[in-house]
């Protein structure tokens, strides 16, 4: 099978399509064919990965123009795979000569800078992740910390949020608006707004209220789509804008 791999300079911006035969072997997921294409053709090819269970998501990336995370991908399914009919720009609709019958198009997640080949620089992603505050300080006080079921249940879903960024690379709006907080950031903030023992919901609202907050969602719901873990940011952000009305 013939894997498409984006490749580029040490500066990240001058690059190319580098061509690889991988012999796909049962379970072979796209993470396991870049392993190979590193040991078998060219070991200066760089990606990011960690734990290779879908849980750390490092190793989120472009693949055949979806991103995804390499470790889940398995290499066996991407011909007969559906598409997620994601809304197209910039680099996910980019013309170029591939055969999607035939070959694997590998690339790195849109909206962020190249570091060098599928690596990109996710220092912006983190300052806005940030910027939502993702901490709690809570009062030493006996019995704060406590929850019922049905409290955990409201946030629990956006607690799966493995910060892969595929969501970020995924949005149209993130591509036209470099300062948007991105659709990651905004459902974490929804975990904290929403969690019962939160005393500044006002103050954290305010983070998330401005042009590069909620308000910028165009609801495209390409973060849906791409979401390894079925957090579905759009939703966090549609509760984020009810909660800013009030």
């Amino acid at each position: 099978m013939k894997f498409k791999v984006w490749r580029s300079a040490r500066n990240g911006k001058d690059g190319r399509y580098e061509a690889y035969e991988v012999d796909p072997r049962p379970g072979m997921s796209v993470l396991d064919a870049l392993f190979s294409i590193r040991d078998e053709h060219d070991d200066s090819l760089s990606f990011r990965y960690s734990c290779r269970g879908a849980v750390c998501g490092s190793c989120a990336m472009t693949i055949n123009r979806e991103p995804r995370l390499a470790c889940r991908t398995q290499v066996s399914q991407l011909a007969k795979a559906k598409s997620l009919n994601l809304r197209l720009f910039g680099p996910l609709e980019k013309q170029i000569g591939w055969d999607r019958t035939a070959e694997v198009l590998i690339e790195p997640l849109p909206n962020m800078p190249v570091l060098k080949d599928l690596v990109v620089d996710m220092t912006r992603f983190f300052e806005f992740y940030n910027k939502i505050r993702p901490w709690m300080d809570l009062p030493d006080v006996k019995g704060l910390s406590k929850m019922t079921p049905e409290e955990v249940s409201k946030i629990e879903k956006y607690t799966n949020c493995i910060l892969c960024a595929a969501c970020f690379g995924a949005c149209p709006v993130n591509n036209r608006n470099p300062d948007y907080l991105g659709p990651a950031a905004l459902a974490w903030s929804l975990r904290f707004v929403d969690d019962s023992r939160t005393t500044d919901k006002k103050e954290r609202l305010s983070l998330v209220a401005g042009k590069n907050g909620a308000p910028e969602c165009e609801f495209i719901y390409n973060c849906v789509k791409v979401c390894p873990k079925a957090v579905a940011p759009a939703g966090a952000i549609r509760t984020l804008k009810d909660h800013l009305k009030t």
